[in-house]
């Protein structure tokens, strides 16, 4: 295991800059100007097929667009670091290295910084990129906890940085044709959306020792913000999604993807007021944390959202096996994120929506971020931080929901779908969501008493103020942020 030495540690904070509170000149690309960007994290090369991840799509996605140049890469995994730069030297495009994302921002080449590190580094790595004077490109989830987001929002607006977030799917011409068509009303209003998200999963196994840090890892830099904990899974990299200290679970992996797009399909500017989840991890007797079965009933305005999460294999739902369904009174969209159609009330097409090409997405997400960042307009953003706050809020909930629930009976669980589905107007839609949740644990062979799982405690939050409210307040506000270790402390932005 590589670790940080006081020397690095000192020239880290220097070069930090205004991270750690000193003044520093800002520089910003102009309409003409190149954009020169670091890409922050590349992804695991130590489990089986890892031998890259959403950073090295992100290099691929962004050397396609005109006047966007990558001048440095950085991972605290130095064979990471050596396999990233030896492709990129490939290519003929040669680039600086670091293993210190504090040295990425003291560097005056660097215009816009691309965070694609685990979900605990994201918002002290945007925050701190804020206050150096760089512009933000952050993957999904916007932030590891609801407080991270609504502090990167902030810096965002007080230092004046162009901050996208990684949901291309705002990218998609079909998208935004099926968002003008649902909005003309020729459906009626939307009475629901419903977030479908099969995909199986393997179990991680168990170890009977903590796993050694990979020799190649600074694992103190890794751990950043989290404790610095043993890892007692297999693998470092990308496993982490399973676990609390560090990640988010499913519905804070691709959760916010789907969530996203029935956020902006709905309408709506403010986090759910209330959140009801149901789930457990089934049939894995193994390390992992999170729920690899999740349904979660979020109380959004103007309509209520349903994310349905199956991480062992299923059959597809209404034709989705990973989707989006907006039920309208007369009528539904259905999209699976790079096309659509929409049908009436009687399962008849009437209008389909196109499929972009092969990785048009992503190019056109990043390409988009490029020209705000060029422009100085943030309102050119189809994923700015506020959308992406609000919309990771809703894997947020859920997940807060599930964390502070119990075991239940279906007799239970049936009582508290119908108080909710009272408050949020989702009579009927929500239950038969837990019919079928049912059904599909049965048709995997999970029987009680591990079965129907934990019913989830129904949290309310005050959406103004992003403070939960009534009885389980104070444990519910105590997840939304968290204690964080020194000096990797993500800064309060007022």
């Amino acid at each position: 295991m590589r670790k940080t030495t006081r020397r690095d540690f000192v020239k880290g904070c220097l070069g930090a800059g205004l991270a750690f509170g000193w003044p520093r000149p800002v520089r910003s690309a102009g309409p003409n100007s190149e954009v020169r960007l670091a890409i922050v994290g590349l992804g695991g090369i130590d489990i089986p097929g890892g031998v890259g991840g959403r950073g090295r799509q992100l290099v691929d996605a962004f050397r396609k667009v005109p006047g966007a140049r990558i001048t440095t890469l950085c991972d605290v995994d130095q064979a990471i670091l050596d396999h990233g730069a030896q492709i990129m030297q490939k290519a003929g495009g040669a680039v600086t290295t670091c293993t210190d994302l504090r040295r990425v921002l003291d560097d005056p080449n660097v215009d816009a910084v691309v965070v694609a590190t685990p979900n605990h580094w994201h918002a002290l790595a945007a925050v701190w990129a804020c206050q150096a004077g760089k512009d933000v490109y952050v993957e999904k989830p916007l932030a590891y906890n609801l407080w991270e987001g609504r502090q990167i929002v902030t810096a965002a607006q007080k230092y004046g940085r162009i901050v996208q977030v990684g949901t291309q799917s705002r990218s998609s011409t079909a998208l935004r044709e099926a968002g003008a068509f649902l909005r003309s009303g020729q459906m009626g209003k939307p009475r629901y959306a419903h977030a479908v998200i099969y995909r199986a999963r393997a179990s991680l196994g168990r170890v009977a020792a903590p796993t050694p840090v990979p020799p190649t890892v600074d694992y103190d830099l890794w751990s950043g913000p989290a404790p610095l904990a043993p890892i007692g899974r297999r693998h470092l990299h990308y496993e982490w999604h399973w676990f609390w200290t560090w990640g988010n679970g499913e519905i804070g992996n691709n959760g916010p993807h789907y969530l996203d797009i029935c956020r902006w399909l709905l309408g709506g500017t403010e986090a759910p007021r209330h959140a009801l989840s149901i789930g457990g991890r089934f049939l894995f007797d193994d390390a992992g944390e999170t729920p690899n079965t999740h349904i979660a009933l979020l109380d959004h305005r103007p309509a209520p959202i349903l994310c349905e999460i199956r991480g062992l294999p299923a059959d597809p739902f209404r034709g989705l096996r990973t989707g989006i369904i907006v039920q309208c009174e007369g009528g539904y969209l259905r999209t699976d994120l790079r096309s659509g159609a929409a049908f009436d009330g009687q399962d008849r097409e009437i209008r389909a929506f196109g499929v972009p090409k092969a990785g048009d997405t992503t190019v056109t997400h990043v390409a988009n971020f490029i020209e705000a960042v060029r422009s100085r307009d943030a309102g050119q953003l189809h994923a700015p931080a506020l959308e992406g706050h609000l919309s990771t809020a809703c894997a947020h909930l859920a997940n807060l929901s599930y964390r502070l629930g119990a075991e239940a009976s279906p007799e239970a669980i049936r009582a508290a779908i119908h108080k909710a589905a009272a408050t949020t107007g989702a009579a009927g839609v929500f239950a038969d969501v837990f019919d079928r949740y049912l059904e599909h644990l049965t048709t995997r062979g999970v029987t009680r008493p591990a079965a129907p799982g934990v019913l989830g405690a129904w949290v309310t939050l005050d959406p103004a103020a992003e403070r939960f409210v009534g009885d389980l307040a104070g444990r519910a506000n105590a997840l939304t942020t968290r204690e964080y270790r020194a000096p990797f402390v993500v800064p309060t932005v007022a």
